[in-house]
């Protein structure tokens, strides 16, 4: 399988570490799926010409994704702060989205980036990344993937599930009646298959009518972020690879705890310039 990223990224700023790590869920599942084995990868999205941007792209390098479409602009690359509880549960705490260069630019999808993409054969974006606007006529030249969050109000569903191939969402909030009427009412939208996480209950997957579920994988958690982000991308590689979607949902599950053992969602944390660490 091809697949191409579009859309969000951003560095994971650690308070307590004083450390930052790429991120975004875009960018997280073109980097996941490749070290999971896809032929190719890709990531398209928009980076600051800071510290955290220049970081960002030097690691997309490092795991051998290509990054030539990647526009590097003037400007400050978009940052999450995160702590994280006892638990290991990630919180985020702030962000610099009023002034980053994601909130001052917009992908442009000019006929180079089009046949750029035409290239791969699965395209996943998210919530994060705001291009719902062009997926319609993206959806015309690639299966389309997309990761809504917690975000479930009508107007947004009925906008975006008519594209897509597959529909992710995170579901801890709710119980498993809500979460399967979620799930059939988006199928009903055009989703063709549906994903929910559902934190430490596992998750569920809905495809020809069929509920699929998958409990969690047990293991040692440091940090929680990026989980869910690299049991979707091994969920996407390995039905791509054999179509047994319950098969995948397990090896998503190893996947997500393995990521749970570590910091940031895939490592290379730096030192933020400039940062003093409080150690009182």
């Amino acid at each position: 399988m091809k697949i191409i990223g579009i859309g969000d990224n951003v560095v994971d700023f650690y308070e307590d570490r004083g450390e930052m790590f790429p991120g975004g869920n875009a960018l997280n599942v073109a980097v996941f799926c490749k070290r999971y084995g896809v032929e190719k990868s890709s990531y398209v999205g928009l980076v600051g010409n800071d510290q955290a941007g220049n970081h960002v792209l030097d690691t997309l390098r490092a795991e051998n994704i290509d990054v030539t479409h990647v526009l590097q602009a003037i400007g400050v690359n978009g940052e999450a702060r995160v702590t994280l509880d006892e638990q290991g549960d990630r919180i985020f705490v702030g962000s610099n989205k009023e002034f980053s260069i994601q909130s001052q630019l917009k992908l442009n999808f000019n006929k180079n980036i089009v046949e750029f993409i035409k290239e791969h054969d699965l395209l996943h974006t998210s919530v994060f990344s705001h291009i719902e606007k062009d997926l319609e006529d993206l959806a015309e030249i690639i299966s389309i993937s997309f990761d809504f969050s917690t975000r479930r109000d009508e107007e947004y569903l009925k906008a975006v599930c008519p594209y897509l191939e597959f529909g992710f969402f995170s579901g801890g909030d709710l119980s498993k009646e809500e979460c399967i009427d979620l799930m059939k009412h988006v199928q009903k939208l055009g989703v063709k298959k549906v994903g929910l996480t559902r934190g430490s209950k596992g998750s569920l997957f809905l495809v020809d009518d069929e509920l699929y579920e998958q409990p969690i994988v047990e293991g040692e958690v440091v940090d929680t972020l990026g989980a869910g982000d690299s049991y979707i991308s091994m969920l996407l590689t390995k039905y791509y690879e054999h179509q047994d979607i319950q098969k995948a949902m397990h090896e998503g599950a190893v996947a997500a705890v393995q990521t749970c053992g570590d910091y940031g969602a895939f490592g290379y944390g730096v030192e933020k310039n400039g940062f003093v660490k409080n150690n009182l």
